[in-house]
Formats: structure tokens, C-alpha cells, sequence
């Protein structure tokens, strides 16, 4: 056993031979930890849907910056502005569910109902009208 009181330096003079407080994040529900490789499971299609939260980030800043000047005023910004507020919608729905399926394997409950689906494929579709409609009614 050190005699040294807690706070006073190593024989390096770093304090690195003490223990260290390890700070831990909220616990998203309570109950018991869930099997890892559902957590891991959990935790991937979270990433995957911040993937796509990002492309379509990154996709709606090209069409405002990139695209050539369009035949309708404001067309590129018609194309990116909800492609990036789809992205954002994505990745924080992306959180929730994320938090929610935590919360139900902790508490050994049926995994909620995820929204994301219906969200982004609703949101591309309307994109993708909006997109054919500044093509085939645009004055150019």
C-alpha cells in the first residue's frame, strides 16, 4: 500500500501511478445492460443513419453550390434547402430511435416502431417531384 496521500505526485512527478475517476455517460434507460452485440447492433444502424443524414447534408450543399444556375429563380436553393433540412431531420430522429431501442432493451421490452423509414423516403420522393417539376416547367 502507498503511504502517499491521495493528490500527491508519482515518483515521475505526474500523479499517473493514482487511480483515476472515470467519468461515465448518462445511462440511457434504466434497467439491465442488454446483450453487447445488440447494443453493437444498435449502436451500427445508428451510424448508418447519420451515413445518410450526412450525404444528404453534403448533397444539399452541392446543389446550392455547385449546380449550374437553373431556369427557375432560387432552383438550386429549392434542391438543397430541404435535402439539408432532410439530412438534419434524419440525424436527430437517427438519435431518438437510437435512445428509445436503448431504453426498451434495458427494460427487456418490444423495440419501438421506427419512424426513419417513412421520414427519408417520404422526404426523397417529395424532392424528387419538386426536382422533375423545376426541370420540366423551368423557363430555360
Amino acid at each position: 500500500m502507498d503511504p502517499r496521500t491521495p493528490g500527491t505526485p508519482g515518483p515521475d512527478g505526474t500523479g499517473a501511478d493514482e487511480p483515476r475517476e472515470v467519468t461515465k455517460l448518462p445511462d440511457p434507460g434504466a434497467g439491465e445492460a442488454p446483450d453487447v452485440r445488440f447494443t453493437y447492433a444498435n449502436e451500427r444502424t445508428f451510424l448508418a443513419w447519420n451515413r445518410t443524414a450526412l450525404a444528404l447534408i453534403a448533397t444539399g450543399v452541392a446543389a446550392t453550390q455547385l449546380l449550374p444556375k437553373l431556369p427557375v429563380t432560387g432552383g438550386r436553393r429549392l434542391l438543397g434547402v430541404p435535402l439539408i433540412a432532410l439530412g438534419a431531420v434524419v440525424a436527430a430522429e437517427s438519435f431518438r430511435q437510437w435512445r428509445a431501442n436503448e431504453r426498451a432493451m434495458r427494460r427487456g421490452q418490444a423495440l419501438p416502431r421506427s419512424t426513419l423509414p417513412v421520414v427519408l423516403s417520404v422526404g426523397v420522393v417529395l424532392i424528387g417531384v419538386l426536382a422533375v417539376v423545376i426541370a420540366a416547367f423551368g423557363t430555360g
